[in-house]
């Protein structure tokens, strides 16, 4: 299909895959589209996979109760904990769903980031500015999550399913958000604890600690593929501004660290470390609201809250640990968002270079 225009207007014109712009032809999605999102899926799994021990500690501090014995406390004893509970793969516990997800997740979110910065410059007529830059980055984010929420979802499950958090007190928390402590031990005994039947429930929960399994037990328990989109919306709103923050950022950083001549790579890593700390700060609260949604269904398997939607559990958090209790894991997420995001971005330019190159 061809969409006509005048003779003077500044406006694309499509055409057999091409795009016109004051009577030049451009491609529209071969090459450039694909390299886009070859490189950008290249980005996601390396620089998730170097960062995969902090980035399940940071889910795991971010949804375990707060009680004073049994908690992860510290990032380094954190680690040496789960090496000591669960060796190399508890490390990685979570990765290949995370991989499986970061994908086609950060495939999906640079091409469309780079496709929204020439629609809304008309293809170069006009200037990308930083409102510009910020717009198309919260319209990239909001695409690849609504893409990949459930596979973000389950992945969450299976980081924190195995690692050995402390079953919730009564006291800890509200009423209107807990389970009883009988009621708590009496689901965990009807669970995994069946005198009768123990290698089968050995087999059972084996089998939930799998991306499949785990799937298919979100939607048994939690009403179905809904369950798998538990959290959508928190997480839409907080991943917006933070790829907005995170893409604008990068690119301002790049015209003073990376000027012409000192186009190293030291410093192209130095611009997505910086990016990548200042964007996930501003918008941590969001991500630890997503999380708690997440896994809010899992109350019955010993975290011991239950939320009724966002602004409840924002409520909750706040009246039970303060302000501070939005920041919990915040540090270990610093420190695997300056090599994740310095990665994401070098790998991305990198894999795209090597793909247009002539």
């Amino acid at each position: 299909m061809t969409f006509t225009q005048s003779s003077q207007s500044s406006q694309p014109k499509v055409s057999n895959g091409m795009v016109a712009v004051n009577g030049q032809k451009q491609t529209f999605w071969v090459p450039e589209i694909a390299s886009y999102f070859v490189a950008g899926g290249a980005a996601g799994a390396a620089s998730r996979t170097v960062v995969s021990p902090l980035e399940r500690l940071k889910i795991i501090q971010q949804v375990q109760p707060r009680t004073s014995d049994g908690q992860y406390k510290g990032v380094w004893r954190s680690l040496v904990r789960m090496w000591e509970e669960e060796g190399f793969k508890g490390f990685m516990r979570g990765n290949g769903i995370n991989c499986l997800r970061i994908v086609p997740y950060s495939a999906v979110q640079f091409t469309t980031y780079e496709q929204l910065k020439k629609w809304f410059t008309a293809y170069g007529s006009k200037e990308l500015d930083t409102p510009k830059r910020l717009a198309s980055g919260a319209l990239a984010g909001i695409t690849s999550v609504c893409a990949t929420y459930p596979l973000d979802l389950v992945r969450s499950r299976l980081s924190i399913a195995t690692a050995s958090i402390p079953l919730q007190t009564e006291q800890a928390l509200p009423s209107s958000s807990v389970m009883t402590t009988s009621g708590a031990k009496q689901a965990l005994a009807s669970a995994y604890h069946t005198s009768s039947s123990s290698l089968n429930q050995t087999a059972l929960k084996r089998a939930e600690l799998t991306v499949v399994g785990m799937t298919l037990k979100v939607m048994r328990e939690e009403g179905g593929v809904p369950g798998l989109y538990r959290g959508l919306v928190t997480t839409a709103v907080g991943v917006a501004p933070y790829v907005g923050i995170n893409f604008a950022t990068y690119e301002a950083l790049r015209g003073v660290v990376t000027p012409p001549g000192k186009n190293n790579i030291v410093r192209k890593l130095a611009c997505g470390a910086l990016a990548g700390s200042i964007s996930q700060t501003l918008t941590y609260p969001f991500d630890v609201l997503r999380r708690k949604m997440q896994v809010t269904g899992m109350a019955h398997g010993g975290l011991g809250y239950h939320y009724n939607g966002a602004f409840d559990a924002l409520r909750s958090i706040i009246r039970t640990e303060g302000f501070r209790g939005l920041y919990r894991g915040l540090w270990p997420n610093l420190l695997k968002v300056a090599p994740s995001i310095a990665t994401s971005f070098f790998t991305y330019e990198l894999v795209k270079d090597l793909l247009v190159a002539p």
